[in-house]
């Protein structure tokens, strides 16, 4: 979690307010990555350009708290004249080493005179290590943060090796680090320059420049010592030595006007330029002179040359809020066109075929396979759950859904012909990470589903689907949960493509796609019956949510929803389970949700729901456009209409996002940032 951006300006002119506005536009940006505390760091103008001084502007709460204080403390007139070098960094924090606080927020500091200051996202758990270390060498810690030790540990190897360079020092930095991050440094010893890394969190790199660069990528170059994983390289593999300089040949913009911007998410960028680097773990990347280099300790075998400079496809408007009051309210409503763009060029509904190019080649031994495992956390578990009962009918084969941290706690067995999904919006979640590699390292198969182009899973899987919802801010997913649902049952399609048997099924399936925008334009009109609805559960405790079959998974994200933006408790409850203890809660202040679709478990639902009413409850029901008899248990419905069962739950879990938007605006809660979560889970 937690946002880092990084803007450097080389023979650019900017002034120093120009550069804050940018660094605080970027943090606005990344928001939803954590919100307790921000910060930034520039030279200051205040003490001439000659020492290269760094001031440090820390606040806790969200980047407007940060904004007033910026324009407050960096307003005098030397902030406006223009410099034609120089580099700022800033971050927006989610707390996982003490609480927020100033003195905990980032930058950190190495030392009184900020010689080397440091952003930080992830954990470092050997941190308490390296501080004992540190406090023997006359080090005092102020914060309580994992991110302090960089810092430090930098001016430490910096002292010990006066002649190293910026880049030099930050690498025999992170050799001593374990655990998750990406960093970004600066030091007023090394002015205009920047240092970069990450292993295991993203973080990409944007370039800015007047003239065409004349490369499409960035060389890669290796230390001296010629080791990968252990294994001595073979002597035929030749390595480029390592550089404290990039040579003159590999510098397209040495000595050109040129802006660099270092972000957690393309979303930072994409106002800025669309050309990008996404970079690798172990990578390091340094800005020197205008001119950037990456390089490596270690070669692995596999080791490309070179980092490709890629295009973004991402529109501005994309990452705005537009009309809408929040994002969440406005990815609720893109959801017509997000399950649209999920089929598209995959859904071919004149000849009723379906093609997904990301795993085309490895549909045979997908067939062959002992098992598949769905893999993931919150709300892409639960599209897991919503589409296992499809997965297992039409491919045949045995399905397991799994929450990546229970899988790791498990150590669960892995087998060469098993196939695992791992499905993530962000496609960085650290617990779906590390339950990737462990089951790569057994041999099985890997899919990724996700809805970042260039993240952790999307690199490291064999194959997969990208869902193509579009960049969702709000940390509360909607449209990925839909997006995700939907690519789940194309893959069933696809599997099921040779089954005679099935074609049938296959059709009714395929013409429930086809028109399924359509009605969940339908489903949302309900947003003004669904408002009226929570002004009565806003002032409620509780709520129950019931269903069974193909929308349990809607019960499950319903009530995940609930939690996550109001903060009031919620349960998604199997109605199959209700007499087997939940049935307890029922009276006639509990509030019930019941979902009640006429489905193969229709009459199963009925006789939760008469169960429900024997016991004074008032449920609220999700029913079938004209479904009388269900109507007649309760005064309060929603009607939704019908579809193909296996697709019921994309359109039952439009009221639930719905109600629980308007209980949190009524609450006075943060919808598009609720208290304790941030939306790219980076940590374990």
């Amino acid at each position: 979690m937690c946002g880092i951006f990084a803007y450097l300006n080389y023979l650019t002119p900017r002034s120093r307010q120009e550069i804050l506005e940018l660094l605080l536009n970027g943090l606005k940006r990344l928001e939803y990555r954590g919100y307790d505390s921000t910060g930034l760091a520039i030279d200051d103008p205040d003490v001439g350009d000659e020492s290269h001084n760094i001031i440090i502007v820390r606040r806790t709460g969200k980047v407007k708290v940060l904004e007033d204080a910026v324009a407050e403390i960096c307003s005098t007139e030397a902030y406006k004249e223009p410099i034609t070098t120089h580099i700022g960094i800033a971050h927006t924090r989610w707390a996982t080493h003490g609480p927020p606080s100033e003195t905990n927020s980032h930058p950190q500091s190495s030392d009184i005179d900020n010689s080397f200051v440091v952003v930080h996202n992830g954990i470092i758990t050997n941190y308490k290590d390296i501080k004992k270390l540190l406090e023997k060498r006359g080090y005092v810690f102020e914060s309580e943060t994992d991110t302090e030790v960089i810092a430090k540990l930098i001016h430490h190897l910096w002292r010990q090796h006066p002649t190293y360079s910026f880049r030099e020092l930050v690498e025999q930095a992170i050799l001593q680090l374990e655990g998750a991050f990406a960093i970004a440094c600066k030091s007023k010893h090394f002015p205009g320059e920047c240092v970069a890394s990450r292993r295991g969190t993203p973080l990409l790199v944007g370039i800015k420049s007047k003239t065409r660069l004349s490369i499409d990528q960035i060389p890669i170059f290796y230390a001296k010592k010629q080791r990968a994983h252990g294994k001595t390289l073979p002597a035929e593999v030749s390595l480029p030595p390592r550089y404290d300089d990039t040579p003159a040949e590999y510098q397209p913009l040495e000595g050109k006007e040129v802006e660099y911007f270092f972000a957690s998410d393309a979303s930072a960028i994409i106002e800025h330029t669309d050309r990008v680097i996404y970079l690798e773990d172990d990578d390091v990347a340094a800005v020197r002179d205008g001119a950037l280099s990456i390089h490596r300790l270690k070669k692995c075998l596999d080791d490309p040359h070179a980092r490709e400079i890629t295009t973004l496809k991402m529109e501005i408007q994309q990452i705005m809020k537009g009309n809408y009051d929040s994002f969440m309210l406005k990815e609720i409503f893109e959801q017509p066109e997000s399950v649209v763009n999920t089929m598209r060029g995959r859904m071919f509904f004149e000849t009723r075929t379906v093609v997904l190019g990301g795993i085309k080649e490895f549909i045979p031994e997908i067939k062959r396979c002992r098992r598949l495992i769905l893999i993931a956390c919150g709300t892409s578990y639960h599209s897991a759950i919503a589409t296992r009962q499809l997965l297992e009918e039409l491919t045949e084969l045995p399905v397991v859904v799994e929450l990546a941290s229970d899988f790791m706690d498990r150590h669960t067995p892995i087998f060469r012909d098993d196939v695992c999904f791992f499905i993530s919006q962000s496609g960085e979640t650290a617990d779906s990470l590390i339950a990737l590699r462990y089951c790569k390292q057994r041999g099985a198969l890997i899919v990724g589903i996700t809805n970042t182009v260039g993240s952790s899973i999307c690199r490291e899987s064999h194959c997969g689907v990208h869902i193509n919802a579009g960049p969702e801010i709000g940390v509360a997913s909607t449209k990925a949960y839909t997006s995700q649902f939907i690519s789940l049952v194309m893959f069933a399609l696809v599997m099921s493509e040779d089954r005679l048997s099935l074609q049938p099924r296959r059709l009714e399936i395929i013409h429930g796609l086809e028109i399924l925008a359509d009605q969940i334009r339908k489903v949302l009109q309900l947003n003004s019956k669904v408002q009226e609805l929570a002004k009565d559960l806003y002032l409620h405790k509780s709520l129950l949510i019931m269903g069974r079959g193909y929308n349990f998974a809607t019960c499950l994200e319903g009530a995940l929803k609930v939690k996550e933006l109001t903060y009031m408790h919620s349960e998604g409850i199997l109605a199959g389970e209700l007499k087997h203890g939940p049935i307890a809660l029922v009276d006639d202040e509990m509030p019930v949700l019941m979902v009640v679709m006429r489905d193969p478990v229709y009459m199963k639902c009925m006789n939760a729901l008469q169960q429900v009413t024997a016991r004074n409850g008032r449920p609220i029901i999700l029913c079938e456009e004209g479904d009388e008899d269900t109507k007649s248990f309760s005064s309060r419905f929603l009607e939704i209409p019908r579809t193909v069962d296996c697709l019921q739950g994309i359109l039952t879990v439009i009221p639930l996002q719905l109600l629980s938007y308007h209980i949190a605006v009524l609450r006075g809660c943060d919808v598009d940032c609720p208290r304790n979560l941030a939306k790219s889970v980076t940590v374990e």
